[in-house]
């Protein structure tokens, strides 16, 4: 039977993979014990060609959902309401469970900067990011997922807590979150935060979907670098998020230094008893 994230309205799916061309023909030419994909939403903006092709027939045997870079909803500029408009004629085409992108900035007079950027996290930033999230939930016609970026440095503007902020606009924007659990943990070193305080501020009700990667740990910073095994600690922190938040979605995500993908798997194995285990001492 399909269990369901805490109150999200969001099926839990198990347990997935980001989808890196990497791995299209261990995908496609087998039957991987992998429960769902997300797909990086601008590698599939395209009328057309190889990529697309290959979404298609993912999306055609598993659940898949789209996960965006460039959307820059606390940004100045504008929305770009043409990249809303392809994300939307993609969505149409593949049907995904849910889209979601990160809550930062990646614009700035008209250039993509390519990065993830921290913002403020004060009164008018949230009224400023709580309207934009409603115009895109608008445009695309449902609900997103923003996702906590990992930072390295903190704007002196800020009023509120990390979590204070994402509480406030979740519920100000009808919006929910991607928790990325890594993310928590490298931003929580760097700053010297308490990630547990962090996992107790974020509503139940609206986490449906957890990303867990791995990291660079230089000692006195933490990189989230996503090209490494999911390290011990993050898989610890992993646990408690699931005795707050319940079964959600959870994928591992990996963009550089690619295993061979039996070894993915197996660490997506790692995943699912840390998961079963948890799950089950929380049900006792």
């Amino acid at each position: 039977m399909t269990m369901h994230a805490a109150s999200s309205g969001l099926p839990d799916l198990g347990f997935g993979l980001g989808l890196r061309p990497q791995y299209y023909p261990d995908i496609l030419d087998g039957e991987p014990p992998v429960d769902w994909f997300e797909a990086i939403t601008e590698n599939y903006l395209v009328d057309g060609g190889p990529p697309l092709r290959q979404l298609d027939r993912i999306a055609a045997r598993w659940p898949v959902v789209l996960h965006g870079v460039s959307l820059s909803i606390c940004g100045s500029d504008p929305l770009d309401m043409e990249y809303l408009a392809q994300v939307k004629r993609l969505a149409a085409r593949v049907r995904p469970q849910w889209i979601s992108d990160h809550l930062c900035w990646s614009r700035h007079n008209g250039v993509q900067l390519h990065d993830l950027l921290p913002i403020p996290f004060n009164e008018d930033t949230l009224r400023h990011v709580a309207a934009r999230v409603r115009q895109a939930q608008d445009f695309l016609g449902r609900r997103i997922l923003l996702e906590n970026v990992s930072s390295y440095v903190e704007w002196n503007g800020s009023t509120m807590t990390e979590w204070d902020f994402l509480a406030a606009l979740s519920r100000e924007a009808d919006c929910l979150l991607l928790l990325d659990v890594n993310n928590v943990y490298v931003s929580a070193r760097n700053h010297g935060f308490d990630a547990d305080a962090y996992l107790a501020g974020i509503p139940h009700d609206r986490v449906a979907q957890i990303h867990l990667a791995g990291h660079s740990d230089l000692g006195d910073l933490i990189i989230d670098t996503h090209d490494a095994p999911i390290a011990d600690p993050v898989f610890a922190l992993y646990a408690r998020a699931l005795r707050r938040f319940g079964p959600v979605s959870t994928m591992i995500e990996r963009d550089d230094n690619f295993p061979p993908f039996a070894e993915l798997l197996a660490e997506l194995d790692r995943v699912r008893q840390v998961a079963a285990e948890t799950l089950r001492e929380v049900a006792a």
